[in-house]
């Protein structure tokens, strides 16, 4: 299978440097074929502007959402962008990796999402109608691929437990799995998460990686996170909220697990 890592650390020495190294190696000696984006070493541009279409503006001024679909249709992005979607597009699997920086991802992994999403490739995908609300959160141009997270952070597990003073995990990396991956149709898995990486010795390491290879060994296999699609009958279109069946009286980010 082809397997995607897209990795955001800026010191190759750095755990998050070594478990890049240990994945690559593990999902190859399984016999998939292995692509990594590195983007601290590849200088990735993070910053959206009107340089990412070749032909610049398309009017008097830069305007992200329409000149990215332009650049997209016309096949007139920039290579940088055009050679990570191709990435995508090749991928079976995509496994996004990095540090958990003031509760979110880099900003050069963020950036990342901003210029590769392009209009028309990531969003803006389908039609929209009174019964079908484009093709999002369980469709679009990434159906069928897989996606999971593996995120170091320095933190306790206690303190991002359900009554932890940072708030639950699962929680936190809501946006990034429902709204980044789901939306644009990938299934997404569990997140692989190490806690209080400040305190890593070798033998922690040792155990991580065991634990890490096992979910490698069945990126295929695992269960996604049983997300509730858009268009399948479970929200009112166009206003996109929950049908008054739907679990009734429940709010908040959990209501969105079928």
């Amino acid at each position: 299978m082809n397997t995607l890592l897209i990795h955001a650390h800026p010191e190759p020495l750095s755990l998050n440097g070594s478990l890049k190294n240990f994945m690559v190696g593990r999902l190859q000696a399984a016999g998939h074929t292995v692509q990594v984006s590195d983007l601290y070493a590849m200088g990735w541009k993070a910053a959206i502007d009107a340089d990412d279409s070749l032909d610049g503006a398309a009017g008097e001024r830069f305007l992200p959402d329409a000149d990215s679909r332009l650049a997209f249709a016309n096949g007139r992005q920039s290579a940088d962008i055009a050679a990570e979607q191709a990435k995508l597009e090749w991928a079976d699997a995509v496994i996004i990796q990095f540090p958990l920086w003031w509760f979110s991802m880099p900003a050069i992994l963020k950036g990342w999402f901003e210029r590769v999403y392009a209009n028309g490739f990531a969003y803006g995908v389908g039609e929209h109608s009174d019964h079908h609300w484009g093709d999002r959160y369980g469709e679009g141009r990434l159906a069928g691929k897989r996606a999971m997270l593996v995120v170091t952070t320095g933190g306790w597990e206690s303190h991002y437990s359900p009554r932890g003073v940072n708030g639950p995990m699962d929680d936190i990396l809501f946006p990034i799995h429902h709204g980044m991956l789901w939306y644009p149709g990938f299934d997404v898995l569990p997140p692989f998460v190490s806690y209080r990486v400040s305190r890593m010795d070798e033998v922690r390491f040792a155990a991580t990686c065991a634990a890490l290879g096992e979910r490698l060994d069945t990126l295929f296999e695992t269960a996604p996170i049983p997300f509730r699609r858009q268009n399948a009958g479970d929200y009112e279109i166009p206003s996109l909220t929950l049908k008054p069946h739907i679990a009734p009286g429940e709010e908040g980010f959990g209501v969105h697990l079928a």
